[in-house]
């Protein structure tokens, strides 16, 4: 039930956003994609005194999460729109599986929702927020999680999330990317994310190399993620990024550990996709 009330509402949401005029918005300029690093980034939105809201769909050829793959030979569409002023934001996420063979039938698998406060010191940025994972046919997880980049070469960011509900764990993943500027105010978006994962529940275990589930929580360097995009601006307000991404074991326990959990009973995902993405 919960789940669908917040997927009712990210539709409506997605739906009346679509039907504003343009002009509504004021002639304020959209942020050119690539222009400076996360930290950066933050920093305009915190010292902005007026509202931010964006909102973009991605039409991927797998969802991959964590180094997991969540869908299996589909197409998954994934919306998203986002509210932000003075610091302060919120998302709606959800995610879309065109084969509703996976998660009991149900095409419509997940829908996230998060609350974050960011704020700029200098050249750090901090981030702080609260997920809710609404799963169909899973129980809801619950994350919080804390942020922090530096606006130097690579803008490297360190975020930890700590899962509280059902499968209690920490996640903390180290981040860097890099933008290089091409004409007509496009860009190339490289990106790479290594993370380790700690499990403090008795269900998130480590594999054996038959996948079958041991005794032992899972402890340890966990999913890699390479990514490159290109980003095309047009008419003002609107950017689309195709882009392709290889998630990848850090070990040979998170490989077994990935595998098993993985819906295709691979641990290595070369995926794919458009974005369209706009913002006001």
């Amino acid at each position: 039930m919960k789940t669908k009330m917040i997927k009712m509402v990210l539709t409506l949401l997605l739906l009346s956003l679509a039907f504003v005029p343009l002009n509504a918005f004021g002639a304020e300029e959209n942020i050119t994609p690539g222009d400076g690093t996360k930290a950066a980034e933050l920093d305009k939105m915190v010292d902005e005194d007026r509202p931010e809201l964006s909102a973009d769909v991605a039409f991927l050829s797998q969802y991959v999460w964590r180094g997991y793959g969540l869908s299996k030979d589909s197409l998954v569409i994934q919306p998203s729109i986002t509210a932000g002023f003075k610091g302060f934001a919120l998302n709606l996420w959800g995610n879309l599986d065109t084969d509703n063979e996976a998660y009991n039938g149900s095409k419509w698998n997940e829908t996230d929702l998060t609350f974050s406060y960011g704020h700029s010191f200098g050249i750090v940025g901090l981030e702080a927020g609260y997920i809710y994972y609404a799963l169909d046919g899973l129980d809801d997880s619950k994350e919080f999680y804390l942020s922090a980049g530096v606006d130097v070469l690579l803008a490297p960011t360190l975020t930890v999330y700590r899962e509280v509900s059902t499968l209690q764990g920490w996640y903390i993943n180290l981040g860097v990317s890099h933008s290089f500027e091409l004409p007509h105010d496009m860009s190339l978006d490289l990106g790479a994310i290594f993370a380790y994962y700690g499990s403090d529940n008795d269900n998130m275990v480590e594999y054996d190399d038959n996948n079958m589930a041991t005794s032992d929580r899972f402890s340890g360097l966990h999913d890699g993620l390479l990514s490159l995009g290109l980003a095309i601006p047009f008419y003002k307000y609107f950017t689309v990024t195709p882009s392709i991404s290889w998630a990848f074991p850090l070990s040979g326990s998170a490989s077994n550990e990935m595998a098993a959990l993985s819906l295709d009973g691979r641990s290595n995902h070369l995926f794919g996709g458009v974005t369209l993405s706009m913002a006001f």
